[in-house]
């Protein structure tokens, strides 16, 4: 038998939280001295306090630990619920991380007012090229939005190509436009240049326009972190007497495994007023 204290220690949990699992009926003690009112705990419960915790963790109320436990949860289906609540908090650590890229993408623009570094931009003309794409429609133009879907595209659309035996002829082009049913959903085009000509059911494949008035300007790092680069480009399209024609093409020059290694440049359509 354990003294609450000594019991607390060995389950790593406080004495106060053993003393309300008492009070609820959650973890009774085994023994209470009936003359010093002592509670002794036995080293068998670490079990159910173990699943207390577990429980809880879950995010479920004591009367609903309590009502699962009374129905002896076995220790596989307790298993299961585990996983499924750690699949869970992966999603929401990667979701938050996301966040924190783009209010770290947000803060470096604001700190950057007023001293955009325009002189980076480039006006040029793009050529006609021709590309194997696959395209699907996001939520917004917003990061959180645009990121889970073009990364799956490229994925699938790789696979596609190797197994049709395709080999790329030059950089990944995404491009963007406003998606037929409105209400902000974007189309999402992940493209690669590929050598003409070419059929194949399983992607589609089709020459992209040229651009005769293009301001382009290049950004290294992950793609989670261009906020500061295209609003760069905006301020050299506004301060030049240009109007934006469309949504900048993004061309994929160098893309090593390290996302903060990638070389991107867009290319921002334009014309004169």
């Amino acid at each position: 038998m354990f003294t609450i204290g000594d019991f607390a220690r060995h389950g790593r949990v406080s004495v106060r939280m053993l003393r309300h699992y008492d009070a609820t009926g959650l973890l009774r003690p085994a023994h209470v001295d009936p003359a010093t009112g002592y509670r002794y705990y036995s080293a068998a419960q670490l079990a159910r306090l173990n699943r207390v915790i577990a429980l809880k963790e879950l995010g479920l109320t004591l009367q609903q630990v309590q009502q699962i436990l009374d129905e002896k949860v076995t220790t596989d289906e307790l298993r299961a619920m585990l996983r499924l609540r750690r699949a869970e908090l992966e999603v929401a650590m990667a979701a938050a991380a996301a966040r924190l890229v783009q209010v770290e993408a947000r803060l470096r623009s604001i700190e950057s007012e007023g001293h955009m570094p325009t002189n980076d931009v480039v006006f040029k003309s793009v050529p006609a090229i021709r590309v194997a794409e696959l395209d699907a429609t996001a939520a917004s133009f917003e990061p959180e939005n645009i990121g889970p879907v073009i990364g799956p595209l490229y994925d699938e659309l790789f696979r596609r190509l190797d197994r049709a035996g395709v080999s790329p002829a030059g950089p990944g082009v995404a491009y963007y436009e406003d998606a037929p049913e409105g209400g902000g959903r974007i189309t999402v085009h992940a493209a690669v240049q590929v050598a003409a000509p070419l059929q194949d059911g399983a992607f589609r494949v089709l020459d992209l326009p040229p651009v005769d008035q293009a301001a382009t300007i290049v950004h290294r790092g992950s793609m989670d972190t261009v906020l500061p680069t295209a609003q760069a480009l905006a301020f050299w399209i506004e301060e030049n007497g240009y109007r934006s024609a469309g949504y900048p093409r993004e061309i994929s020059l160098e893309c090593p495994d390290n996302r903060d290694d990638w070389v991107t440049e867009l290319q921002a359509p334009v014309t004169k007023p």
